[in-house]
């Protein structure tokens, strides 16, 4: 764009500055326009469909309309700040919470060519700015002067900062092996999508979002019947609406990271063409992995029923930390040992042996990961197998201290029990 510009006759700083703007704004953009047009409709659809329920079909056509109505609905109520409140932190909670999803867009790759910026540690970066939006949480429901609010704060912010332990350590295993933290380099070193090869990090990476975002089964952060709507309870019009978007925004975030890190980003046929072809294929896929992703969420969180907080805390550190700790030791053994040769598959490839022929076919970076990605998957099975086995002897376990107990209680007095109950007609 900025050699367009400047072919027009331009000056190159103000090309410069303008193609930067921007790239900025549609970054920024993308997630929050998305939401608006097409999301918050779509999440309503899906939940009403599983819940054999029409949903939005009243304003404009198939209720698209509807959520501009509520819009403004939402910018048009009094914005109420509490007696007592913290007002400068009460009203910077907000701004966090969105900007904390609106920051991630800037490394997102959407195609090979078209990423705002191709940080070297764009996972660090990811990881950063998203515990913004848990900053976001605690200073709302401190600065509310509420103690619904501030409860809720409390447990919304264990619960968010307990599961970004394991997101963390399953972040790590695609950064293990592509060997690099660049965003878009993670893509690229993809021949093989690594939810093939380890999907025991996907698994944990998804489930671990699911709590980041306070999706179900995971949503005790607004249980309205334990803590009526929880930190943003003393939030209206506008303030409220924004937490409600970052909230939305980052669930489909977390979706587009899922496919940049597990599912190949942008990869697959026609992505890596120059100019403008190349960058459009690369959108579609990167969009449709992601939209694939997104529907899944949506389908269990609207038939899952939700996890009370102790279950939630549970699962995090006595099964899913645990897990992918042991996932990432095993990886990391596996990556050092097994690692491609991809200069020697390349110079087999360009020979014109049989063997040669069969690798340009299938792509000498994809013959060169194989190996690995068996061996990564082989090493999946096996844990999962032994975390069956666990979870399969626990529940024996247990079993067998219910049926002691139950054998070891008293008889009950005072009445028979039912093996002594007479038959009828005696």
């Amino acid at each position: 764009m900025i050699e367009a510009l400047v072919n027009l006759g331009w000056n190159p700083h103000i090309a410069t500055f303008v193609a930067l703007l921007l790239g900025v704004v549609a970054c920024a953009s993308f997630g929050l326009i998305w939401f608006t047009v097409i999301g918050l409709w779509l999440v309503r659809k899906v939940a009403a469909r599983v819940q054999d329920r029409m949903g939005p079909n009243r304003v404009g056509p198939f209720g698209l309309f509807q959520v501009f109505a509520d819009l403004g609905k939402m910018i048009t109520k009094e914005d109420i700040t509490p007696q007592g409140a913290d007002k400068p932190i009460f009203n910077i909670a907000p701004l966090l919470a969105i900007a904390a999803v609106v920051l991630i867009w800037a490394v997102m790759p959407f195609a090979k060519t078209l990423i705002g910026a191709d940080l070297s540690v764009g996972a660090l970066y990811f990881i950063s700015v998203a515990s913004l939006g848990t900053l976001g949480v605690l200073l709302a429901g401190w600065s509310s002067n509420n103690k619904y609010a501030l409860i809720g704060a409390l447990r919304a912010v264990a619960a968010l900062v307990s599961y970004e332990v394991p997101m963390v350590i399953s972040i790590l295993v695609p950064v293990l092996l592509a060997g690099t933290m660049s965003m878009n380099g993670i893509v690229e070193a993809q021949h093989i999508f690594y939810i093939f090869a380890v999907p025991l990090s996907a698994f944990v990476f998804f489930t671990s979002n699911l709590g980041e975002t306070g999706r179900a089964p995971f949503d005790v952060i607004e249980a309205e019947s334990e803590l009526v709507a929880g930190y943003n309870i003393e939030y209206t019009g506008i303030k409220f609406g924004m937490f409600q978007a970052a909230e939305f925004v980052h669930s489909f975030t977390s979706c587009a990271l899922m496919a940049v890190l597990f599912v190949g980003g942008w990869r697959g046929p026609g992505a890596e063409l120059p100019g403008l072809a190349g960058a459009l294929f690369g959108f579609i896929y990167f969009f449709s992995k992601s939209m694939v992703i997104y529907m899944l969420l949506l389908w269990i969180g609207n038939t899952v029923p939700r996890l009370r907080i102790d279950q939630m805390m549970a699962f995090n550190w006595k099964f899913l930390v645990p897990l992918q700790l042991v996932n990432l030791l095993a990886v990391a053994f596996v990556a050092k040992i097994l690692q491609p040769n991809y200069e020697a598959v390349r110079a087999t490839a360009e020979s014109g042996s049989t063997l040669g022929n069969i690798y340009r076919v299938f792509g000498p970076e994809f013959i060169a990961d194989l190996p690995r990605a068996i061996a990564l998957l082989i090493v999946n099975v096996i844990i999962l197998g032994g975390v069956g086995l666990m979870i399969r002897n626990s529940i024996r376990k247990e079993r067998a201290s219910v049926e002691a107990n139950r054998a070891a209680r008293p008889p009950y007095l005072g009445r028979r029990t039912p093996v002594e109950q007479p038959a009828v007609g005696d």
